[in-house]
């Protein structure tokens, strides 16, 4: 099963692939794209969660589109470190999305991503409507963001 740990991931991936950032949420899924030098994270969308095959269907058409040879999952860790059932959830996703596809992924811990971006966009005197559309592609950016830069320090 490619469930890999950092190193693991950046080893397995063909060169020139792109990492895709996932904020999975109950009622959206933010989603960003590093760059093929796997330095920078960009916020691509946020799409309506549906039902699952549909939601998956979707991750498969834009990882093609986009050259994507790993998924980084946010995975939404207690701020005491204990997985509740929010993590229960997204590893269930995961694992579901693992039996349908083989895609290379990674769970990178979330923890204050949607504050720490939300808080940005105040301070950039954005408007609740702009946040609201744009917080959970954000908080993917912000999520592979951190996964990047963990593994330019492994380089």
């Amino acid at each position: 099963m490619p469930l890999r740990n950092p190193t693991d991931l950046k080893a397995a991936l063909q060169r020139g692939s792109r990492l895709m950032g996932i904020d999975l949420g109950t009622k959206t899924i933010g989603l960003a794209l590093s760059d093929t030098l796997l330095m920078v994270a960009t916020p691509l969308k946020t799409l309506e969660r549906g039902k699952f095959t549909r939601d998956v269907a979707l991750l498969q058409q834009l990882r093609r589109e986009h050259s994507v040879g790993g998924l980084i999952i946010g995975l939404p860790i207690n701020m005491d470190g204990s997985e509740g059932p929010r993590a229960q959830a997204t590893r269930a996703f995961a694992y579901n999305l693992l039996q349908i596809d083989d895609p290379e992924i990674c769970f990178w811990d979330e923890r204050l991503s949607t504050a720490a971006v939300t808080r940005g966009m105040i301070e950039a005197d954005m408007s609740r409507k702009r946040r609201a559309e744009a917080v959970d592609r954000a908080a993917a950016a912000y999520i592979l963001q951190g996964l990047l830069d963990r593994l330019g320090y492994l380089a």
